[in-house]
């Protein structure tokens, strides 16, 4: 209840300020085990990407967000789930596959980290080892524009996203070449479609 209420207010504040626009929603499955996988250069990215996918989308979120326990019932509401930083948390990687297992959607950046540059990054192998152990079509997603929102003057930029045609991992979930293979594939797809964009 609290997802579907939140995701209206944050529609009609993004469409108001800035100007978003969406492709590619009829690229995503309705039902099914899922990953979303976008490129990430703002702290905007999360919400942003998740108000306009059309299914709910579950987040790794940072521990410390989660306290105090207020803070933690609300987040667990918008359907984050606590990862710890700067550590291997066998914990989250379990979370993120009860989730796919539940045939819900799960949200990763597959840099890792934001980009500081606006270019992207290198991807990391964890969302193709997710995708593979998850049995989940990952939906590659490009996000523009998020990292001129207040910056540089320019406080409402148009915001574009688009969501890019199902891939799925057909690899071993332990060939770390096919990992990164598939998670350079998941961002060289993202870069084609923020390029087609961009103009």
């Amino acid at each position: 209840m609290l997802y579907s209420v939140v995701k209206i207010i944050f529609k009609i504040i993004f469409g108001i300020l800035f100007r978003t626009e969406v492709y590619g929603k009829e690229n995503v499955p309705k039902e099914g085990q899922l990953i979303m996988a976008a490129n990430h250069m703002s702290n905007w990215d999360p919400p942003m990407a998740g108000t306009y996918f059309p299914r709910p989308v579950a987040y790794m979120a940072k521990e410390e967000l989660f306290h105090p326990a207020i803070a933690g019932w609300i987040i667990s509401q918008l359907y984050a789930f606590p990862v710890k930083r700067g550590a291997a948390d066998r914990g989250a990687i379990k979370a993120a596959l009860g989730i796919l297992k539940k045939g819900l959607c799960l949200g990763v950046f597959p840099e890792g980290t934001r980009s500081k540059t606006g270019k992207l990054g290198k991807p990391q192998s964890g969302v193709s080892m997710l995708a593979g152990m998850g049995k989940a079509p990952v939906v590659p997603t490009a996000i523009i524009g998020t990292n001129r929102i207040f910056a540089n003057g320019s406080m409402f930029p148009k915001v574009k996203i688009i969501f890019g045609e199902p891939m799925v991992f057909e690899g071993k979930h332990n060939d770390k070449e096919a990992l990164e293979a598939f998670a350079q594939k998941i961002m060289t797809n993202i870069e084609k479609m923020i390029d087609e964009h961009s103009a």
